[in-house]
């Protein structure tokens, strides 16, 4: 199950077509025209460069893989670097990350052979209207016949939008209604729950960091999409759900998250002179870098459910089919509904299931 056959669209802020982790299986054709930049409606945009370094990252947990070459001495520190954190100052006056450089042998994506597809809706401060990702949406729905002929066959969304209730019932903003549509249509949209899962609680004692309910991000209120929240990275079920992870219920009561994925210092590509890498190495070299959130827990779900279409080619295009399989099959962690969804995602049992 290496994603064969399959093509996943990264909705997000561009990815780095020259990475070397998409290189092996050339997994982003830079002639297409598929790919599309809709954050600048004066000009055709560079979809395929990532100057802030979020889409690239997401891009390198759903596909792809590198693996250091032993007869190029030079290649391993060169490209297979990896700054990962370690911990924090303990210097009030200058309170900053600890992060060393180490090297990798090999990486791979969930799906390391799957095909991506750039769709930029985000510009190179990682903002963007709702109307961009509609805009995508519609792109994908007319490269694919409107379900007719799958050319998409998922969408990755590690973007979220507040939920506005003074304008549209929960779920039914115009931007979850398009994402349902999709799913409709037979594409499988894995979206991010989002990261306001906790929050300041005020009492006459002080301010206590606590958890906050209800905080699903739109489009993951969409009822037909998949709402992935966060996970420790190791030992799930002993650290259970990530404290930042959006909680359900939604606003209207269903609920969500659906699935929950490893979205804390998760390893993937870092895209080069990006903003959020030289942040993380301060401006250092590397290949790799550490980040977290619910978008880095979204693309793990993509890349597995995109290695389960490769090889259960006859539930693509039955999007719907797909979403009951993998929260029917999810490891149930022990933790509250609205915290875990289902649980964890579990692709040997999904694949086994059917």
């Amino acid at each position: 199950a290496f994603g064969d056959g399959i093509t996943w669209a990264v909705m997000d802020i561009g990815i780095d077509v020259s990475h070397p982790h998409f290189e092996l299986h050339k997994n982003i054709d830079a002639a297409s025209p598929y790919h599309q930049d809709f954050t600048d409606p004066t000009g055709p945009g560079n979809p395929l460069k990532d100057e802030y370094g979020h889409g690239t990252h997401v891009a390198g947990i759903i596909a792809g893989e590198q693996s250091a070459d032993p007869s190029k001495p030079s290649d391993p520190a060169k490209r297979m670097a990896v700054w990962q954190e370690r911990g924090a100052s303990d210097d009030p006056a200058n309170k900053k990350t600890l992060s060393r450089k180490v090297e990798l042998k090999s990486i791979s994506g969930m799906a390391p052979k799957c095909k991506l597809v750039s769709l930029k809706v985000l510009n190179k401060f990682g903002s963007g209207s709702a109307s961009n990702v509609i805009a995508a949406i519609s792109h994908v729905q007319l490269l694919n016949g409107h379900g007719r002929d799958l050319k998409v066959h998922g969408v990755n969304l590690s973007l979220g939008h507040r939920f506005d209730p003074k304008w549209f019932a929960c779920g039914h903003s115009p931007l979850c209604v398009e994402v349902n549509r999709l799913v409709k249509s037979g594409v499988v949209v894995v979206v991010a729950a989002g990261n306001t899962g906790y929050g300041t609680l005020q009492s006459k004692e002080g301010a206590t960091d606590t958890c906050l309910d209800l905080t699903i991000n739109d489009p993951g209120n969409a009822e037909c999409a998949i709402t992935v929240g966060s996970t420790h990275r190791d030992s799930p079920h002993k650290y259970g759900v990530s404290y930042f992870s959006s909680k359900g219920p939604t606003g209207d009561g269903r609920y969500k998250p659906d699935l929950v994925a490893p979205g804390e210092k998760i390893i993937s590509c870092a895209a080069a002179n990006s903003t959020l890498v030289k942040d993380a190495t301060d401006g250092q070299e590397c290949a790799y870098f550490e980040s977290s959130g619910t978008s880095m827990a979204a693309p793990h779900v993509s890349g597995a459910i995109a290695a389960f279409l490769s090889i259960r080619t006859e539930y693509i295009g039955e999007a719907e089919k797909v979403k009951q399989i993998f929260t029917s099959t999810a490891t149930d962690l022990g933790r509250d509904r609205y915290f875990q969804g289902s649980g964890l995602v579990d692709l040997m049992r999904a694949i086994q299931s059917v």
